[in-house]
């Protein structure tokens, strides 16, 4: 298969089988990726923009690129745990790309898809570097915590607007004051919490961050 080719599968998840699209890499790729959508109580899919837009600039630099429903969303068996069987999905994504690619991982996640999917990507074997969009803070009736981020040693990026309804800018500065290095946080000035009208910057961050510290190539100039 060729770069830019997209299989669509289904993984087999503990509450039944779960929707997914791989968007293919080049040939010889040095990373894999996994890309975790918003809340499903709130129309979040795998075909979110924002995750859409992740996985574009991710698949710019040749890296695979896998997206899923979570459990209860389109065609995904089983119905919204809130947050629980959530994770146990994650690890099955991951788990995946471990098996199809002998390559490490890096993990995307957007809102939930961050708050959720961090908790099972942190202590993942193959896991060499976390992405965060949209950290939430406090949403949908509950508070997010990432203590789990200050045992972490993989790379770690976090993107956020600094109109984030979802996550105001002190308390996302504390969040990030308190995971261990490497890390790296980008506010993109007047971006709400979906990046709305800002999502070129969003993804001009992350190239930003994969080019500088993980040490991709650039990829060429459309």
């Amino acid at each position: 298969m060729r770069h830019g080719s997209i299989e669509s599968f289904f993984l087999e998840g503990s509450a039944g089988r779960l929707e997914a699209l791989l968007n293919l890499g080049v040939t010889g790729a040095p990373y894999a990726c996994l890309a975790c959508h918003p809340h499903p109580l709130f129309g979040g899919t795998m075909h979110n923009k924002v995750v859409f837009h992740a996985m574009k600039a991710l698949n710019a630099f040749g890296l695979p690129v896998l997206r899923f429903n979570f459990r209860g969303v389109g065609t995904s068996a089983g119905e919204h745990d809130y947050g629980r069987g959530e994770i146990a999905d994650v690890r099955v994504a991951l788990d995946f790309l471990a098996q199809r690619f002998s390559v490490p991982l890096i993990f995307v996640g957007f809102s939930f898809g961050a708050a959720i999917g961090l908790r099972a990507a942190v202590p993942h074997p193959r896991v060499e570097a976390l992405v965060s969009l949209g950290t939430p803070l406090n949403a949908d009736g509950r508070e997010y915590t990432y203590a789990l981020l200050h045992e972490s040693k993989q790379p770690k990026l976090l993107i956020s607007g600094d109109h984030d309804e979802f996550a105001p800018p002190e308390q996302l500065a504390r969040v990030f004051a308190n995971a261990a290095e490497p890390k790296r946080l980008v506010v993109i000035p007047g971006a709400d919490h979906f990046f709305t009208g800002e999502l070129d910057q969003m993804s001009a961050a992350l190239s930003a961050w994969l080019h500088e510290v993980i040490g991709l190539a650039a990829p060429p100039a459309v």
